[in-house]
């Protein structure tokens, strides 16, 4: 494991770390929306042995370029830019990339709009359009009954923020949910930005057009992951990514929500080693 690093990428600082050896075979882990990069734990990384693990905070998380609450300067589609931006500032030519629930999209838009750098796709928890689409479940009853029940924390309390954050990623995770493990790394991502509110900017930037129809069009294998219980995003937008992506193959995380819980890596990481042994 390297030390974090700020690296320029399409005119902004983003922070890096690596695992690995740089010669062997990159993967590159995206993480979902408002997450940095330690969303992917240490311990996940380690276990992808053989792999050059990269892992990196999108703007507005961690140690990365932070905008204004509520004023993003940036697109989704630059999102997708930095994680190409991310391997050209590495000098990695091609990775075996690995996103999750909104990092899931951005891995699909990667795979779209630079094929060539995209040596396997994996997509764990995520959507070919995000809830709302005619013939997908939207977010259940339960989930927006959850989000509307939220109140604003106090930003600049650390402990009102930690304990929303926790009751967020217990309710997305369903089951087996390591408490005190959550909140130290709540605690580790709130101490490492200058600015944790910054991080709800991903849920209001622009761009990012739909590209369900584009689907066909993916190159890459594709290996989708999925919880059966998961609360966001149902099974069925597993099987749409399933049925609209070329050779893509699906594993099922029985009892597994939207996060991925530690027991959970028994399945994910083989499956993901695997995988990128094409």
């Amino acid at each position: 494991m390297t030390g974090e690093k700020l690296l320029p990428v399409n005119g902004v600082e983003l922070c890096v770390q690596t695992f690995g050896e740089p010669t062997d075979p990159a993967v590159l882990l995206i993480a979902g929306s408002a997450s940095s990069m330690t969303s992917w734990d240490e311990d996940f990384c380690e276990r992808l042995t053989g792999r050059f693990v990269i892992r990196y905070d999108a703007r507005d998380t961690g140690r990365s370029v932070i905008y204004p609450p509520g004023e993003p300067g940036y697109e989704f589609n630059d999102l997708v830019d930095d994680a190409v931006g991310v391997l050209d500032a590495l000098g990695v030519e091609s990775a075996h990339v690995v996103g999750i629930s909104m990092g899931g999209g951005i891995a699909q838009l990667v795979a779209l709009e630079y094929p060539e750098r995209v040596t396997t796709l994996t997509l764990i928890s995520t959507s070919p359009a995000g809830p709302g689409s005619d013939d997908l479940p939207p977010v259940s009853e339960e989930a927006v009954a959850f989000f509307t029940g939220l109140t604003e924390p106090d930003w600049s309390d650390r402990a009102s923020v930690v304990d929303q954050v926790v009751g967020v990623v217990r309710w997305f995770t369903v089951g087996e949910f390591d408490e005190q493990a959550a909140r130290a790394g709540v605690e580790r991502d709130f101490d490492r930005t200058s600015n944790f509110r910054s991080s709800n900017n991903h849920q209001v930037i622009g761009g990012g057009e739909p590209w369900r129809e584009r689907l066909d069009e993916v190159r890459a294998p594709t290996l989708v992951l999925h919880g059966t219980e998961d609360p966001l995003f149902g099974l069925e937008h597993a099987h749409a990514l399933l049925n609209e992506i070329p050779r893509a193959t699906l594993v099922t995380l029985p009892g597994v929500g939207h996060e991925l819980p530690r027991s959970s890596w028994d399945d994910v990481v083989p499956a993901i080693l695997n995988h990128s042994k094409i």
